[in-house]
């Protein structure tokens, strides 16, 4: 019995955190009309330069936010960095940030596209990463399917827009972005090449 004890501790652990979140989606839905106008009102921004919030995890959903605000009170020093999602989170509460979260991982991503010159060196890069360059495999962190995790914090990045994750990436690379867990993404982004990225971009989009 004492061996089960620390899998059945953490197992319980896993479980709380995992219903910590504490977001309302009815409430969030009724806050999220601010956000309709670039992400449209289910999250599925036809804009391709925005993010898909729909289907996102909400733990992550609400880091970003509460990131954009650290960014917004410390004048871009620390968190996340973006004047336009500066004046959208300058009047949201903790819990408005929640309910958006909960509000929008609540609906369903639409489903992207993977143009077929792309799949093969995409897949490639996606699944086996490249060791000689010490590029590590993003399905490591975000699965098979892309579908991350929202325990360890990883998005969902399948069917995301190929033009918001280019240049998500590359702001990686540069360092514009920096509030990754660990600085993992910005390692990793460092070593893409702008060729790795457009494939990457891409493929994502329908990740076959």
């Amino acid at each position: 019995m004492k061996k089960m004890l620390f899998p059945l501790t953490l197992l319980f652990g896993l479980i709380g955190t995992a219903q910590a979140f504490d977001g309302d989606a009815e409430a969030g839905k009724a806050k999220s009309a601010v956000c309709a106008a670039c992400h449209t009102a289910d999250g599925n921004s036809a804009v391709d330069m925005y993010p898909k919030l729909a289907g996102q995890h909400a733990p992550y959903l609400y880091k970003q936010l509460r990131d954009y605000k650290t960014g917004m009170e410390t004048a871009g020093k620390q968190g996340r960095n973006n004047s336009i999602m500066f004046g959208m989170v300058a009047a949201l509460s903790d819990q408005d940030m929640k309910d958006l979260a909960a509000y929008f991982a609540s609906q369903k991503m639409k489903a992207g596209s993977t143009p077929e010159n792309v799949i093969a060196r995409g897949e490639k890069l996606y699944r086996g990463g490249d060791a000689d360059r010490g590029i590590a495999a993003c399905i490591a962190c975000h699965g098979p399917r892309g579908n991350g995790t929202s325990l360890g914090g990883f998005p969902k990045i399948s069917y995301q827009h190929a033009n918001y994750l280019k240049t998500t990436l590359q702001e990686f690379r540069s360092g514009q972005r920096a509030n990754d867990l660990n600085g993992m993404m910005q390692d990793i982004a460092k070593k893409l090449t702008d060729e790795d990225i457009e494939v990457l971009s891409q493929y994502l989009g329908g990740l076959h």
